[in-house]
């Protein structure tokens, strides 16, 4: 069987009009508990996607972190390339593939840094491993061997074994204030439903239906 060959079909239900719910974010937040609830692997994993200064798209996977109706936060080191391309340029998209449950959300919209607080915050909750592998990666920067990083994480661990590890500088969140959200369902015969929720002048959300 060739690649050309492999396909199946979408059976998992419709989406209606009338099962959305007026607010996005809302009706987001309802289709992550079901991701959660039905334990699908990395239900808050995201692909983001940037920008270089030439023009050229960059793609990666993060974890989000929190919600709510100010935007879609995630967290990374600010010297990395997806930082220094959100310098640049920062609108950003996201891209949440929920293929068990036959689901996408596409969100487009622009960044902004999250405050040192808001850093802090979450910077102490996450696991120290966690905390001593922000500081020890210089993320994107070449490396000559795998070594170097774990002699690195090595050193951190016994130089803060018996104390807090500070926030680093060079490490943060970003917030992506969104300006569309769009909630995919798979249909069968490829006839999938498409809700495009954007702002309208007022600010308010308006929801239209796209064809497959």
């Amino acid at each position: 069987m060739g690649i050309e060959d492999i396909r199946r079909e979408y059976s998992k239900g419709g989406l209606r009009r009338k099962d959305l719910a007026n607010d996005p974010i809302e009706q987001f937040n309802k289709w992550l508990a079901q991701a959660v609830e039905a334990e699908l692997s990395d239900p808050t994993a995201m692909t983001v996607a940037t920008v270089d200064e030439n023009g050229m798209p960059f793609q990666r996977i993060v974890l989000l972190k929190s919600v709510d109706e100010n935007g879609f936060v995630f967290y990374t080191n600010l010297g990395s390339r997806k930082a220094q391309h959100i310098e640049h340029n920062n609108k950003v998209s996201l891209h949440f593939p929920w293929h068990t449950l036959e689901r996408q959300v596409h969100i487009t919209g622009v960044a902004e840094k999250l405050t040192a607080i808001e850093n802090m915050k979450y910077f102490t909750s996450r696991p120290k491993e966690s905390q001593l592998a922000a500081i020890a990666s210089k993320q994107s920067s070449r490396i000559s061997a795998r070594g170097v990083l774990e002699g690195k994480f090595l050193e951190l661990k016994q130089k803060f074994a018996k104390g807090e590890i500070p926030v680093p500088t060079f490490w943060g969140g970003y917030r992506i204030r969104p300006e569309s959200i769009e909630f995919w369902q798979g249909g069968e015969h490829r006839l999938h439903d498409r809700f495009l929720f954007s702002k309208d002048g007022a600010g308010q959300w308006d929801a239209e239906r796209l064809a497959p």
